[in-house]
């Protein structure tokens, strides 16, 4: 089904941010630095969480593949974007547009998902703190982990293949820099309400299907930290949520922004500013959080030191 209308589009092109020769050099660097930056510190959080024992526990295995999930779906646009300021044509094959909107929308999914899963563990830890070790069994983490990808990737094979079956018979400029359902579908030549409304419903449901689980699980945290913990076990059970609440209020947020709205509301270049928000900074933003607010990983990063220092 997918490629057989394309007879007249074999290529997209991208618009881009800017013709300036000058401010694309200085939007390559800003992107460049970000995107090291995000690697960096998504890979160093895998490889910390991996090489300290005291971090072997539900929660960081968790963000242990948020950190992967953040690496991989900035991966999927940035370097693409950063070789497209340098490029005169910012082209992209029909074939290329494909997987990159596949990929994207796939780990994009998950991280929704897995987002939900670490406020349903924070839930369990703090609720349920006799019964924690027995409920969130290394077999049962790794079967939501899976269920979660599993869910995110079919999802994204069903909303690729109600994309690409629509016609394209030019013009060929995508006004993003990356494979996107809005920019996409104001190129194409078919009707596209129903694949609009197919986008809504399914933003609308992943969206709010995901977070009324985070919002049901902190409902219940807050209603036993508040009848229950003294104000030291109070501010520990805080502390513990509160990376995970920035990370779910950023994230959340911003794709609210940008999916859950009438298409009449839609701008494209809006849109491809809180793209570049969500697809470039934010994954750089998240294991930073985790970082700064967590001491735990803090504790962590000092053994590390200490183990680097004595070898």
């Amino acid at each position: 089904m997918i490629g057989q209308n394309q007879t007249q589009v074999t290529e997209f092109t991208f618009s881009g941010f800017t013709d300036h020769p000058e401010l694309q050099v200085v939007l390559f660097n800003i992107f460049l630095v970000i995107y090291i930056i995000t690697l960096s510190v998504n890979l160093g959080m895998i490889l910390l969480i991996n090489m300290d024992p005291q971090l072997h526990t539900p929660m960081y295995f968790f963000l242990s593949h948020l950190a992967f999930l953040d690496a991989s779906y900035s991966t999927s646009v940035t370097p693409k974007a950063m070789a497209d300021f340098l490029a005169e044509k910012k082209t992209i094959s029909w074939a290329g547009c494909v997987i990159q909107f596949f990929i994207f929308v796939a780990l994009v999914t998950t991280e929704l998902f897995l987002l939900s899963v670490m406020a349903y563990d924070r839930y369990v830890a703090i609720c349920h703190p006799l019964l924690y070790s027995r409920i969130m069994s290394k077999k049962y983490c790794v079967s939501l982990v899976v269920g979660v990808y599993g869910y995110g990737f079919v999802n994204s094979m069903i909303q690729t293949a109600l994309t690409f079956q629509l016609s394209f018979c030019g013009p060929n400029l995508i006004n993003h820099f990356y494979c996107s359902d809005p920019p996409l579908l104001a190129l194409s030549c078919s009707d596209t309400r129903p694949k609009e409304i197919q986008l809504f419903a399914f933003s609308a449901i992943n969206l709010t299907g995901s977070l009324c689980t985070v919002i049901i699980s902190y409902i219940y945290i807050l209603n036993a930290i508040f009848g229950k913990h003294s104000t030291s076990r109070r501010h520990k059970a805080f502390s513990t949520c509160a990376s995970h609440l920035t990370a779910v209020v950023i994230f959340y947020g911003t794709l609210f922004f940008m999916y859950v709205q009438p298409s009449s509301s839609h701008s494209l270049n809006y849109d491809k500013v809180i793209s570049v928000f969500y697809a470039v900074v934010i994954p750089m933003l998240n294991p930073l959080i985790y970082v700064l607010r967590n001491k735990e990983v803090k504790g962590a990063l000092r053994r590390m030191k200490v183990k680097i220092l004595l070898s």
